[in-house]
């Protein structure tokens, strides 16, 4: 009988010590000096490196080409889809990117040559063409932005250095051709 009460016991005594261990060894107080900490923490996250949310390289621009504004600055804005056949033939004999629904002007701003164009209205700068390619390709942009899609460089907690997708895909054609895998390796035993 007294052994039998000893074991129905246990169970209750064994639940209760831990629970007071457990909610004496937290501290559930708040912190002497909040605004010092949210202002420390704000600091770390609101200051990106050069001021850029991203820091990427230039795009890789064709010599004689840009800034755009060079040549678009003698003639007036045509807003009329239409295929180049006067300037750009290089490009629209390549442009394979949503062709039958994509032209110039869903990217490139029509008053502002050096300025890509997001579907907001909004201008951005070249270097910045990482937000324009992500309206459409989300999921490679969320990719792209924690290091799993294209190339980063740097450190894991310090400088970094983007890739945009256009230093690997041609933004006018980014589809990658495609390519026959290499025959394997040769085996050590198989040579001679």
């Amino acid at each position: 009988m007294k052994n039998k009460f000893y074991v129905n016991l246990k169970m209750p005594v064994i639940i209760m010590a831990f629970s007071v261990i457990l909610f004496s060894g937290c501290k559930n107080s708040e912190p002497e000096n909040k605004e010092s900490i949210l202002n420390t923490a704000t600091e770390a996250t609101s200051k990106p490196l050069q001021n850029e949310e991203f820091p990427v390289e230039p795009p890789p621009f064709s010599d004689g080409i840009y800034p755009c504004t060079d040549c678009h600055a003698n003639f007036p804005p045509n807003p009329k889809r239409r295929i180049l056949t006067e300037w750009h033939e290089d490009i629209s004999a390549i442009f394979d990117h949503d062709s039958e629904n994509r032209w110039c002007l869903d990217c490139h701003d029509l008053n502002n040559r050096d300025s890509l164009r997001l579907a907001s209205g909004k201008l951005l700068d070249f270097k910045e063409s990482y937000k324009l390619c992500g309206q459409c390709h989300g999921e490679k942009y969320r990719d792209w932005k924690v290091g799993v899609h294209g190339k980063r460089t740097g450190y894991w907690n310090g400088k970094k250095e983007y890739l945009l997708c256009v230093s690997c895909h041609n933004p006018h054609s980014p589809k990658f051709k495609e390519i026959t895998p290499e025959p394997p390796p040769v085996l050590q035993e198989d040579i001679n």
